[in-house]
């Protein structure tokens, strides 16, 4: 046989091996559209809500196999019991509605049983019911409405109206308090006589109507306010459902930069009629004053002052008698402080101490503070971060708290949960099973039920003593059998050195269910690296949605929580300050190709990335900084320059004042250096992320003669793109990493 021939039949077996493992076909997108629905309800034994009632009893409703079953534990005796029999309650609830109740799904809510009377109560859509479970007599008690139907949540950004209120009465109601001609007044209930206060408000320093008496109603703190800018942003909704022409809408947007209103409080005593003015010295740059409250005594009142920069955080004492301002707490930061995520305050014994968290060491720990700003004790320490306080308990002088890190041989972004006594010793660990744990504790916080999983591990289900962490009640374990029936495959946690060859980074990979190891996969990773939180899921899910349907099509999917985002050390978080484009990517290419090592299979040659918001900045961001690696980009609503975006979030972690740094990181600004496919994605109702910042970066685009795609969604607000954005995003990924032609849309979803 010639050579040639023999080419040829090698080349014919080589093409027919791999065109039987076709990706990006119609095949493969029926998959990934059905992949939601084979996953769903295939994981059994995983309650996710428990209901402690009195006497540290609790019920809960467990997902069976057979259907929804009720249960009742009780942590005095360690029992577990079916709370009542389902099919008579169904029989009984039918009888007197006239709904047909299911034994398997009974959707009961609000449940409280009488002991003594073996009585149940509950909610069974709009109705109270009362059913003796002796007999299973069922009683109409009352009819219940959803007061929630139809309330929005509304908009973020409104912001406080502070010359509209209504008058606030003292605490014994003979007075009450309000706002006239710009200053404050007060006014007699029984005589109606009415009492000037102040005389120095007016319109461009006026007083505010959140006016908080002292409690012995004696004093009153009301503070006046010099007026910051104004600004709104506009959009235009071009296919509203219920008119032809399209409407102007506008929402408060203060931007990096903008002047915000200066607060002055001030100290009124009522009998006096004495005005003490408070001095500003020590909060004077101001970002915000809030959380003010008096003492529980009437002697002083405190309040929260975040430096405008967020380099430093107080909290303020004001002496009721002298107004004499002392600075109880004064943290401070050559970067910034997580205001908005790690901070708890938590004034002990009205006001005898303070427990605070810091990350001042370096990892975000408790502190108990005097109440002379001094530090009494750092209660927490080591390499590791409190999360959250949870709970504090005065009486028994101890602080529960969730923590991440504890353990060298676990995911460091698991929570577990502590507790430790306010001289900071005897740290009691609640929680230490492999795993990411969520706690519900009885009301006297004697028991706790400790759900927990991982990635790869459906939830475990625990009734546990807070005294010695030890399990009294095995109560469910996660069956998913039926879920890896169905081809189902478990992502995998991987981790990796980042940029500074020590540090571990932290993700996870996503494959197919129909992975073949010798394929080849192009790699798409879904970002967000906004630095308020870490985003790699760490809890069991069947479904991702920003990832699982995408694997299906011929991917390899990942998601990775680079340097920049929260939750480890102080430095490691630091690296986003005023430096948002770096996004982690440094970190994220080396893990990327520390797994491409391990697995041939990932192609990291071909490399796509998605995300929303900062994610859609970050997308943005991986074909302006770093195309060199990236290859195709989907951004959804993305803040591509940071000037453009919300105030709080931005200055929080860009600084203010407004610098260089903020034209360096933005994608807008260095357009021109794009290289790569890119895809846009807009809502033009978008009232969380300014819709110009994406229109702003498709101008920049067009002026440096760039090729691209936007795609704009009428009457979509902040979001992915919806349904219609997804395929979109498909499509890009396949015709651009899979060198495929789509399928039409008309044979994939019709």
């Amino acid at each position: 046989m010639k050579l040639t021939s023999i080419k040829l039949i090698t080349l014919t077996a080589f093409l027919c091996y791999f065109s039987s493992f076709s990706q990006g076909t119609l095949k493969e997108y029926k998959k990934a559209l059905a992949v939601d629905s084979l996953f769903r309800d295939k994981v059994f034994n995983t309650p996710s809500r428990f209901h402690w009632m009195p006497n540290n009893t609790l019920w809960y409703v467990n997902n069976a196999k057979t259907g929804d079953v009720y249960y009742r534990v009780d942590a005095n005796t360690n029992t577990q019991n079916i709370f009542f029999d389902h099919s008579k309650m169904a029989e009984a609830i039918s009888s007197v509605t006239e709904n047909n109740a299911d034994a398997n799904k009974l959707n009961l809510s609000d449940l409280d049983l009488n002991k003594d009377s073996n009585t149940l109560k509950f909610k069974f859509k709009n109705l109270q019911l009362s059913c003796n479970l002796n007999d299973y007599k069922i009683t109409v008690l009352d009819t219940v409405s959803n007061n929630n139907r139809g309330r929005g949540r509304g908009y973020w950004g409104n912001r406080f109206d502070e010359t509209q209120g209504d008058p606030v009465e003292s605490p014994d109601k003979s007075i009450v308090a309000y706002i006239k001609n710009h200053n404050l007044y007060i006014k007699n209930q029984k005589t109606n006589e009415e009492t000037q206060l102040s005389y120095d408000g007016s319109k461009g320093n006026y007083y505010s109507s959140y006016i908080k008496w002292s409690p012995d109603g004696k004093k009153i703190m009301a503070y006046k306010v010099k007026p910051g800018d104004e600004r709104e942003i506009y959009f235009v909704e071009s296919s509203p459902k219920d008119q032809l022409q399209p409407i102007l809408q506008k929402r408060d947007y203060l931007k990096p930069g903008d002047e915000l209103p200066f607060k002055s409080p001030q100290l009124f005593h009522v009998e006096s009629k004495k005005h003490i003015s408070i001095p500003t010295s020590e909060f004077s740059s101001q970002y915000s004053l809030n959380r003010i409250d008096w003492r529980k005594n009437s002697s002083a009142f405190t309040f929260e002052y975040n430096q405008r920069g967020h380099q430093a955080y107080k909290i303020i004492e004001v002496d009721a008698n002298t107004g004499k301002v002392n600075v109880l707490i004064n943290e401070i930061s050559k970067t910034f402080i997580d205001y908005s995520s790690k901070k708890y305050r938590y004034d002990v014994y009205d006001g005898e101490s303070i427990v605070w968290t810091s990350e001042r060491d370096g990892w975000n720990h408790i502190y108990l503070y005097n109440n002379d700003g001094t530090v009494k004790k750092q209660l927490t320490k080591g390499d590791w971060v409190v999360r959250k306080v949870v709970h504090v308990d005065e009486k028994n002088q101890e602080i529960y708290f969730t923590a991440s890190g504890l353990d060298k041989n676990q995911d460091p972004y698991f929570i577990h949960y502590c507790k430790v006594g306010f001289d900071g010793k005897k740290m009691q660990r609640l929680t230490s099973e492999n795993g990411n744990h969520s706690l519900t504790f009885s009301d006297d916080y004697s028991y706790y039920i400790d759900q927990y999983s991982r990635v790869d591990m459906p939830a475990v289900t625990v009734l546990k003593s807070t005294k010695n962490a030890k399990t009294l009640i095995d109560l469910q374990k996660g069956d998913h059998s039926a879920l890896v029936n169905t081809g189902w495959i478990a992502p995998e946690v991987f981790t990796a050195k980042g940029r500074d060859g020590k540090t571990d980074i932290w993700g996870m990979i996503v494959r197919p269910t129909t992975f073949d190891e010798n394929r080849s996969y192009p790699i798409i990773e879904y970002i967000y690296a906004g630095p308020h939180d870490s985003f790699v899921p760490k809890d069991f899910h069947a479904y991702y949605w920003s990832m699982s349907a995408l694997a299906e099509l011929g991917f390899i999917v990942v998601q990775i929580d680079g340097m920049g985002t929260s939750n480890r050390s102080k430095a490691f978080h630091d690296i986003c300050w005023q430096n948002l484009k770096d996004g982690g990517f440094p970190d994220r290419k080396l893990w990327m190709k520390a797994a491409a090592k391990k697995y041939p299979y990932m192609n990291v040659d071909k490399v796509g990335i998605h995300g929303t918001s900062a994610g859609g900045q970050n997308a943005g961001a991986a074909l302006v900084f770093n195309s060199d690696f990236y290859d195709v980009a989907v951004a959804s609503c993305g803040c591509h320059d940071n000037r453009m975006d919300k105030m709080w979030w931005n200055e929080q972690f860009m600084g203010y004042p407004i610098g260089p740094h903020y034209a360096e990181c933005s994608n807008i600004e260095n357009a021109a250096q794009m290289e790569g496919n890119l895809m846009l994605i807009l809502g033009e109702v978008d009232d969380n992320v300014d819709p110009a910042t994406t229109m702003q970066f498709a101008d920049a685009l067009i002026k440096a003669k760039k090729d691209f795609e936007l795609v704009t969604i009428p009457g979509m607000g902040h979001s992915a793109g919806g349904d219609f954005g997804e395929r979109k995003r498909k499509d890009f990924f396949v015709k651009h990493l899979l060198d495929v032609t789509p399928p039409s849309w008309k044979d994939i979803y019709n």
